[in-house]
């Protein structure tokens, strides 16, 4: 069992360059500490798991933390709060290995990213406020009914096309949040707006308030707010969801690390796989179509509704 270990959190990741000073302290960790005192099971284990996670949470904007915590908790029987901790920092290193290559490509639409950050950061703080009055397995048995329905509209809109400019009246004007890209898998430049924008803000807003209750992550109530309800295109969605949880999770890593849950040597092989995995996720991502990005962030939330459910029966 891993016991609590302070270390140094970097606090530049927002850039390549920040990210290769980041990560030198935790290969070097790795290499002297984890692949020689560690079996061989657990670093192969830690390896494919973050790896796995990194390239699924850079292709679907989700982050990776609902790979990363139930492999180190479940399968290795890591507290889950270091388990969580790690995960934080990896997630953060998933968002600033792809978010560069998004916002580049410009497949990241920034502007949406803070308006919607906005609500999910306020219904985050209200979470964390009411989570000791909610019934935790209400609100969980709530959360599975969220991903089954998502997963159901997602599906529904495996083949949809992208909303014109213009379909969010004045909400889209005045804040200027229609954007394009060029889909590398056509070769065609998709100029796209969004409906129900003051929905999507009220229903990250809940995601946000779920995340803070239940300690989950909320990539995957993002990025079906954005596809499903706002009618964005997936990969715009999935980039967006990217650039958004980065904020999230470093503020949540931050925390993590005063309270003395980032241990370095559960930190560092998970940092470093999802990093690569999140390097080859963000390569692989503007060349797939969007349907079949779709199709796979379904089988992601099924997943996640069956380890959740899985979790209540247990409990």
């Amino acid at each position: 069992m891993l016991s609590k270990n302070r270390y140094p959190l970097p606090s530049n990741l927002t850039s390549n360059l920040g990210i290769s000073v980041i990560l030198l302290p935790f290969a070097g960790y790795f290499f002297r500490t984890t692949l020689y005192n560690a079996p061989v099971e657990w670093t192969l284990i830690v390896a494919f798991a973050s790896l796995a996670a990194g390239f699924l949470g850079s292709m679907m904007g989700i982050g990776g933390g609902v790979i990363i915590v139930p492999t180190l908790a479940g399968f290795l029987g890591v507290d889950i709060r270091l388990a969580v901790g790690a995960s934080l920092v990896a997630v953060t290193a998933t968002s600033s290995a792809a978010a560069a290559a998004f916002v580049r490509d410009k497949l990241t639409n920034v502007r949406l990213a803070i308006f919607l950050e906005s609500a999910t950061t306020t219904g985050a703080v209200i979470g964390v406020m009411v989570a000791s009055h909610a019934p935790r397995r209400l609100l969980a048995l709530m959360f599975i009914a969220v991903l089954l329905f998502a997963a159901y509209n997602i599906f529904r809109r495996r083949h949809a096309g992208h909303l014109p400019v213009g379909s969010g009246g004045k909400w889209e004007n005045r804040l200027e949040l229609s954007s394009s890209y060029v889909d590398e898998s056509t070769g065609q430049e998709i100029v796209y707006g969004m409906r129900h924008i003051p929905v999507g803000w009220f229903l990250m807003l809940l995601a946000g308030m779920m995340s803070g209750m239940l300690g989950i992550g909320a990539g995957v109530l993002k990025v079906p707010t954005m596809d499903a309800a706002m009618g964005l295109p997936a990969k715009a969605s999935s980039a967006t969801s990217n650039f958004m949880i980065g904020v999230t999770a470093a503020s949540g890593a931050v925390t993590m690390y005063f309270m003395g849950y980032v241990n370095p040597m559960l930190a560092a092989p998970v940092v470093m796989g999802v990093f690569l995995g999140a390097l080859a996720g963000s390569r692989l991502m503007p060349k797939v179509k969007d349907g079949r990005i779709r199709l796979l962030f379904v089988l992601v939330l099924l997943a996640a509704a069956t380890e959740m459910t899985i979790k209540q029966f247990k409990g």
